[in-house]
């Protein structure tokens, strides 16, 4: 019996840390200012009669919940319907992606970038790839940053049909969902055609490209952006003067552009609050700097404002690839130089020299000069993702650090939250547009 009661006490202390964990979490959601009376109720001095029906509950939404997409737990504290207090909690990927890209090549990493925003994995790709060329000093064929460009940016009309339709189907309408989806399988039909993967495409290399586009890929892009357009002027009829769509959105989640700047956010969440900053502009990587693009902006800074911006954004990208498109030049897709960049398969296929810089380029890959350190962004769908690498000289990065749009946008849902309907809730989260496979690093 003894033995018994020892292996219980030992197993208890093994797992003590979900109860240490949600001690503290409710400890802290106890803890948080209750701003919400001096905010909602500034009259408040005299007492007021105490309502039969007003009540306090502490309540956990998520991490099982479609609502909160995937992962995220919210701990909040509702009087009634509102939202007293709220408590993020996040972590239930367990992904610890910068560690393992310490343990990989540089060139290993790549499938990893895709599994962050799952929703423009094309985004991640080039993300990771500017980095490491940016520490390695490897030049870009201008063909492969062409086509960079153009692919990111439908990675960006694909991520925001997701958000459309994702919103709409959590504010009631399903109709936009399965529209916004058909237009993401012409993309995923592109992407396939393109990289050989409808999803996790990993088609961007150290150097440039895995391959060149084909005469078809390029006929499909230019087919999806002369209907596309339509599809998105029909969408706005509709929803622009929904009086459903409207109420769900005006004035829910309000940010002014001190509290979005102080708060770290980012992206379109960022723009919508007045701030007209976008990496492709004030820092202009690939070739943006040689398309012709505008920023969208609104003012109001709420779920309704941000609906606007993304949608804005969608028609941008469209004439960011037709120009794309128009000014591709020929060459090659990657670098010549078997330091920098894999071989092309007619070498490997063909010369001894080939198979073996492919085999060594697998094992070691490129080696950045020892100390070197950098950081570079890109504008993602959902905001700035910056990859900060330190090099030892050797294939594999020192240190990895990955500043991910989902995870700084987050800080901001917890002040959104609080005052707040509980109704309101599922459109909040939709509004900051997280994707927790990034934001759980």
């Amino acid at each position: 019996m003894s033995s018994i009661v020892t292996s219980i006490e030992k197993r208890s202390e093994k797992f003590s840390f979900w109860p240490r964990h949600n001690e503290a979490i409710y400890k802290r959601l106890e803890s948080k200012h209750a701003w919400l009376e001096e905010k909602h109720h500034p009259d408040d001095a005299r007492e007021r009669a105490e309502d039969p029906l007003e009540n306090e509950m502490t309540l956990n939404i998520g991490p099982q919940h479609p609502a909160t997409h995937g992962v995220l737990r919210c701990a909040v504290k509702l009087d009634g319907e509102i939202i007293e207090k709220c408590v993020l909690d996040l972590g239930y990927l367990h992904r610890g992606i910068e560690k393992l890209a310490e343990s990989k090549t540089y060139q290993e990493f790549m499938p990893y970038t895709d599994r962050m925003d799952y929703l423009a994995p094309y985004s991640n790709n080039v993300a990771w790839c500017l980095a490491v060329e940016k520490i390695a000093a490897i030049e870009v064929p201008e063909r492969a940053q062409w086509i960079r460009t153009m692919m990111c940016e439908l990675a960006r009309i694909s991520a925001h049909l997701l958000w459309l339709g994702v919103g709409l189907m959590d504010a009631g309408a399903l109709s936009v969902f399965l529209w916004t989806f058909q237009y993401r399988e012409d993309l995923y039909k592109i992407f396939d055609e393109v990289a050989g993967a409808r999803f996790t495409v990993s088609h961007s290399r150290i150097g440039g490209l895995a391959s060149d586009v084909s005469d078809t890929s390029l006929a499909m892009i230019r087919d999806f952006t002369d209907n596309f357009p339509e599809a998105v002027d029909g969408w706005e009829k509709l929803l622009n003067r929904n009086r459903i769509w409207i109420d769900r959105n005006n004035g829910v989640g309000v940010l002014s552009a001190e509290e979005v700047v102080q708060m770290g956010m980012t992206g379109p969440n960022l723009r919508g609050s007045g701030v007209a900053y976008d990496i492709r502009r004030f820092e202009p990587y690939l070739k943006y700097n040689d398309v012709d693009f505008n920023i969208p902006i609104r003012s109001e800074g709420d779920c309704l404002a941000r609906y606007f911006v993304r949608v804005d954004e969608m028609k941008e990208s469209v004439k960011i690839v037709r120009q794309c498109l128009e000014n591709l030049p020929e060459g090659p897709i990657r670098e010549d130089n078997a330091k920098h960049a894999y071989a092309s398969k007619d070498e490997v296929y063909y010369s001894m020299e080939g198979m073996i810089h492919d085999f060594m380029y697998t094992d070691t890959g490129v080696c950045p000069p020892k100390g070197v350190e950098t950081y570079h962004a890109t504008e993602a769908p959902k905001g700035e993702l910056g990859f900060y690498l330190i090099s030892d000289g050797t294939g594999k990065p020192w240190r990895v650090r990955i500043n991910s749009p989902s995870f700084t946008n987050l800080q901001a849902l917890e002040p959104m939250m609080e005052g707040g309907a509980i109704g309101d809730m599922v459109i909040l989260i939709g509004t900051v547009d997280p994707v927790m496979g990034e934001a759980d690093k």
